[in-house]
């Protein structure tokens, strides 16, 4: 039941996953050619909790729609949107250009600023228990993440060339289309198959 579950859930949100990926990196590209964006460093630090209320949102309706339980289910969603958030948007990218020769600073919104992520994973996976809905917040989440990526990465880095972000453009699209697939539906049906697992063990 596990695989189809996650088989199920990667059928109807991989079209999504790849829609937002396509539309952020295009608007990317856009801003950076008309000089649109001028500081980089604020606007990560909206784009990032954004990235985890919505990541939390979309973990936690995942569990409580297989598994009607709200507590477990907030919890689920706080838990798996920090982790997975500070992956896509921070280490993923962080180490990616460090890989292709960019000059970075390694800076974790987790540990600099504890209770904004909290807070923010916390409405994220609250909201997602009374939405229950998955499809759009996991569009969205992979949207604002292709963002927070990217601006984490001209936040910290100190130079790189056109060559230099065609590689951070490539790892930017794997370090999102991984975590977020992972964080939304698969480890929340994982951790509700475990649950299920260890009821009927202690029965």
């Amino acid at each position: 039941m596990k695989a189809k579950e996650i088989i199920h859930e990667l059928e109807e949100h991989l079209p999504f996953t790849i829609a937002a990926t396509v539309i952020s990196m295009a608007f990317i590209i856009v801003s950076m050619r008309e000089n649109w964006i001028k500081s980089m460093i604020p606007i990560f630090y909206l784009f990032h909790p954004a990235h985890i209320v919505l990541s939390a949102l979309v973990s936690s309706a995942i569990f409580y729609n297989y598994k009607k339980k709200i507590f477990p289910s907030i919890l689920v969603g706080v838990f798996i949107s920090i982790i997975i958030g500070s992956i896509s948007d921070v280490f993923f990218p962080y180490l990616g250009s460090l890989l292709f020769g960019v000059p970075i600073s390694f800076h974790l919104p987790a540990l600099e600023k504890p209770l904004i992520i909290f807070v923010a994973g916390l409405i994220g996976a609250v909201s997602g228990v009374v939405i229950k809905k998955t499809k759009l917040p996991h569009f969205l989440h992979v949207f604002i993440s292709v963002f927070a990526s990217l601006f984490y990465i001209f936040s910290y880095s100190r130079a790189f060339s056109f060559l230099n972000l065609v590689f951070i453009l490539i790892i930017t699209s794997i370090s999102v289309v991984i975590p977020c697939c992972l964080g939304d539906f698969i480890l929340p049906l994982l951790i509700k198959e475990n649950l299920k697992i260890k009821k009927k063990s202690k029965q």
